[in-house]
């Protein structure tokens, strides 16, 4: 615990571990089994329990609880986790729980990823690397959200939902499907309205590849058959798109959730308003 502050007025408990250069507030409250990387900074009223293990680089806004129990009465209080990678934003207000110690028993939030105030990651979810989660978004239990993922304002994953990278849900949408890569859902229930090509362009993906997942999204949403079944053809016919196969292989995993489609006598809207090609 080289360079470390730490305001006397915060409790540490014995057990946890304090990294170097770390930065604690006034009137936070650390547990024994918490373990804090280098270079964190906890601001004050903040509170991290439980096996909680937070990444190097990150910073904790005041009112801050993370490592609570599952909000699960199937869990019987055994040894869960949860785990926070490096260079994490938690602002104001925001709760990440523990895993259940019946179901997979650890949470787990990548590196780089920012949750605005009154956010909340649920138990036993798994949320990948450079997320967003605008403030009051709120995930279930067991959620999946993949890397390069925006979560607008106030919408809400229902517990066991997948999200693929680099996916954009709209703000107050209502997620209780399956949201696949690249995809943009809006509404309430959510629907899938089109392609994230915003998101594509930022993260550097080539203009081929987006090209191939237009004409791809196309295919498998034209209702001349069931997806599951256009899913084959597409894979086929696209089968030297490693991002085609990608969300071909998303369609076809097993999963306790459907997937969002476009809504009944609509097509999907593939193109954005800055493209010209």
């Amino acid at each position: 615990m080289s360079n470390s502050s730490i305001h006397p007025t915060s409790i540490i408990e014995a057990g946890a571990k304090i990294g170097d250069r770390v930065n604690i507030g006034p009137f936070c409250h650390i547990g024994a089994e918490a373990v804090i990387g280098n270079d964190v900074s906890i601001l004050s009223h903040a509170v991290i329990i439980g096996a909680t293990t937070l990444g190097d680089g990150s910073k904790v806004y005041p009112n801050a609880i993370l490592g609570g129990d599952p909000q699960n009465t199937k869990h019987k209080g055994g040894h869960t986790t949860l785990t926070i990678g490096r260079n994490c934003t938690i602002r104001e207000g925001v709760t990440m729980h523990r895993g259940t110690d019946s179901s997979r028993g650890y949470t787990t939030v990548g590196d780089n990823c920012m949750f605005l105030a009154y956010s909340h990651v649920a138990h036993d979810c798994d949320i990948g690397d450079n997320v967003t989660f605008s403030n009051n978004v709120m995930i279930g239990g067991h959620v999946t959200v993949g890397n390069n993922v925006i979560i607008g304002g106030g919408a809400a994953l229902h517990q066991f939902v997948r999200v693929g990278h680099h996916a954009f849900i709209g703000g107050l949408a209502a997620v209780a499907k399956d949201v696949v890569p690249y995809g943009m859902a809006i509404g309430n229930h959510a629907y899938l309205a089109g392609l994230n090509i915003v998101g594509m362009k930022r993260s550097g993906m080539a203009r081929p590849e987006i090209h191939n997942l237009r004409h791809a999204v196309r295919m498998l949403f034209d209702r001349s058959k069931p997806v599951y079944k256009r899913a084959e053809d597409v894979r086929l016919e696209f089968s030297q798109s490693p991002a085609v196969i990608d969300l071909i292989d998303f369609i076809l995993a097993d999963t306790k959730r459907h997937y969002c489609t476009p809504p009944l006598g609509s097509g999907i809207e593939t193109s954005d308003s800055d493209d010209n090609s």
